[in-house]
């Protein structure tokens, strides 16, 4: 037998299923926002403190392109690799190399052409200049034991762009001032605009102040709707034990009454059986006796 639901309860019912759905989405928004946010300051943090502002997360690098140089061209054909193009403001997750020099040699080996690398590079060989530069495998030379690796960024419209990099990796990594520091695994270009923003106090209050008022905003609300709503319990309860109470006490009293009338029920009935029973003993007046004088 099927119940029967009216549509105002159907009604009810659907609003409730909206608003839970929407207090999942709001809780999951949210803590996105917490994490992503905690994430970027984190990495903010910790490019501040290194000198190069490359921090390192479990063998990954998190670099920032400023330049153009891997922007997208007409010149060159990026369809077949694995990272496109990558425009300027983007953030690049960066595998480091293996610290161990076996195991780096064998790493050299599995680079090819198209692999997009970041490297330490000075033209002069002097750490003046040298800078973190982001740039796509265009050709490879074996030499010695090891490879010449020649270096180009994307788009050949500009200068940084049509400028040609080598890397000797048969050199000393700590002996040179030209070493490949890893090979770029992905892009975010949205992570990118994020920890822009952070460098800014605008981005700041958005991202970090601006979440959190939101988050005490919305327990702000719970927490009223939870004590309104144990309010509203609590006098529904209070109001059922005060109906209680008085139905308890309207049956008392119509209890009493019918105790009440029934007794004086019986009080006349007594009264009556014991005035009828004297009338029929009421000894009789016996007649005077007359005397003849």
């Amino acid at each position: 037998m099927e119940e029967n639901t009216s549509p105002n309860e159907k009604g009810l019912i659907k609003n409730e299923k909206v608003r839970k759905v929407l207090r999942i989405a709001g809780d999951v928004l949210l803590g996105i926002v917490i994490v992503l946010a905690a994430f970027v300051l984190f990495v903010t943090i910790t490019a501040k403190k290194d000198e190069n502002k490359t921090p390192t997360v479990f063998g990954y690098q998190f670099l920032f392109v400023k330049t153009q140089s891997m922007e997208k061209c007409d010149a060159v054909d990026v369809s077949g690799y694995k990272i496109k193009s990558i425009p300027a403001g983007s953030c690049v997750f960066v595998s480091t190399v293996p610290e161990d020099d076996d195991e780096l040699k064998e790493w050299y080996k599995t680079v090819k052409v198209g692999d997009v690398l970041t490297f330490q590079y000075s033209e002069t060989g002097n750490s003046i200049d040298a800078k973190s530069i982001t740039h796509r495998v265009v050709k490879i030379e074996p030499k010695g034991e090891g490879f010449l690796i020649f270096l180009q960024g994307d788009n050949r419209e500009s200068p940084d762009g049509v400028l040609t990099q080598v890397i000797d990796t048969n050199l000393d990594r700590g002996r040179t001032m030209n070493y490949i520091v890893g090979r770029v695994t992905g892009q975010s270009r949205f992570l990118g605009a994020l920890v822009a923003a952070f460098g800014k106090p605008v981005g700041i209050i958005l991202l970090i102040i601006v979440p959190c008022m939101i988050i005490i905003a919305f327990q702000v609300m719970r927490i009223v709707k939870v004590v309104g709503e144990e309010k509203k319990e609590k006098a529904s309860a209070n109001e059922i034990k005060h109906q209680s109470e008085i139905e308890e006490l309207k049956r008392q009293i119509e209890m009493l009454k019918q105790t009440t009338g029934a007794g004086v029920a019986a009080d006349g009935s007594n009264a009556a059986d014991e005035s009828g029973g004297a009338d029929m003993t009421q000894p009789e007046t016996p007649p005077s006796a007359e005397t003849n004088e």
